[in-house]
């Protein structure tokens, strides 16, 4: 089932961009800004947000520092922010996917995605896909699916960790195709692509950083799950063409602790809009075939909440349960 991205609006690099002076009248920032990526260093997500803190640090005039909290299926940071006291706009982080769905798959949940965060502004989403070594048997997804149902609990795949977009999206497709995958997760991409070159897995759902290997010929990528082919590989199918009804990009944003004051998020989000537009930012995401789904911070809080009740509803179909 696709997320529907109704909300957004892309818009181009020029397009009502909010210069310093905005942020200097609301006497923010006057120290640097930490902003936790929750996956480890070099893949997609900690590239992409380097260099958008870099560029935003600009605007702000203060420094931009990524923290790197890998683990959890992408939500240590989210667990931070939600236990931050002080909601100044000096603690921001990635807000995943992952951060709607493990609160209900936990009897005892640590944070509520809607009441426990301020969202500042909308950014981008993933090109997921499925790739398996290049000497492996499957030549096609379907091959691969077909070897998988006739092989229950033999056919393992690697993620980034439980309850994240691609081991949802991978249990998705076994329910409805009747197959029973063994599940790895991983604390992140690199984790992951080195297990599937040394034998330890059958193949990786991942974001793009599996890219260089595909290129290098060490990786065979076998389907895409966006709602179109990816540029880079317009030979490679999408799961829509495989006969499975599935989009899944897990798009994602930028939030920080409750509370912050509208001026301060205002003055954030300028700084981050601006940054996203930027030719050098624009330059990453087009690297790992990211799209540019930008939403307003009023524009992604409703977003937040029609997300949050997709992904409830996503796993209590499922029954997937983490306690």
């Amino acid at each position: 089932m696709p997320i529907p991205l109704a909300r957004r609006a892309l818009l181009g690099a020029g397009a009502g961009l909010i210069a310093a002076p905005a942020v200097a009248q609301a006497g923010f920032p006057n120290r640097p800004i930490r902003l936790i990526v929750p996956w480890p260093p070099g893949g997609s997500a900690d590239t992409q947000f380097r260099v958008l803190g870099e560029i935003a640090s600009k605007t702000l005039g203060q420094p931009v520092l990524v923290e790197n909290r890998p683990g959890a299926s992408g939500t240590l940071g989210v667990a931070a922010m939600g236990a931050e006291a002080r909601g100044d706009g000096y603690l921001l982080g990635q807000m995943p996917v992952t951060a709607f769905r493990l609160p209900v798959m936990r009897s005892r949940p640590s944070w509520d995605p809607i009441k426990d965060f301020t969202y500042v502004i909308h950014l981008t989403g993933y090109l997921f896909g499925v790739v398996v070594r290049a000497d492996s048997p499957w030549k096609t997804w379907d091959e691969f699916l077909a070897y998988a149902k006739a092989n229950p609990g033999k056919v393992s795949y690697g993620t980034p960790g439980v309850g994240s977009t691609l081991h949802i999206t991978m249990e998705r497709i076994a329910a409805e195709r009747g197959i029973e995958f063994l599940h790895a997760p991983f604390r992140g991409g690199a984790d992951t692509s080195q297990a599937l070159l040394s034998g330890a897995i059958d193949a990786q759902a991942d974001s793009t950083g599996w890219a260089p290997l595909v290129d290098d010929g060490k990786f065979r990528l076998l389907v895409t799950w966006g709602a179109e082919r990816a540029k880079r590989y317009p030979n490679v199918p999408t799961l829509k063409e495989t006969g499975v009804d599935i989009v899944s990009a897990s798009p994602y944003g930028i939030t920080g602790p409750k509370g912050i004051d509208p001026g301060v998020v205002r003055a954030l989000h300028d700084a981050f809009k601006a940054a996203l537009f930027d030719p050098a930012h624009v330059a990453v995401l087009e690297r790992y075939d990211m799209p540019v789904i930008y939403m307003d911070s009023a524009q992604y809080t409703a977003f937040a909440r029609d997300l949050f009740e997709q992904e409830a509803a996503i796993i209590r179909k499922l029954g997937l349960r983490m306690d």
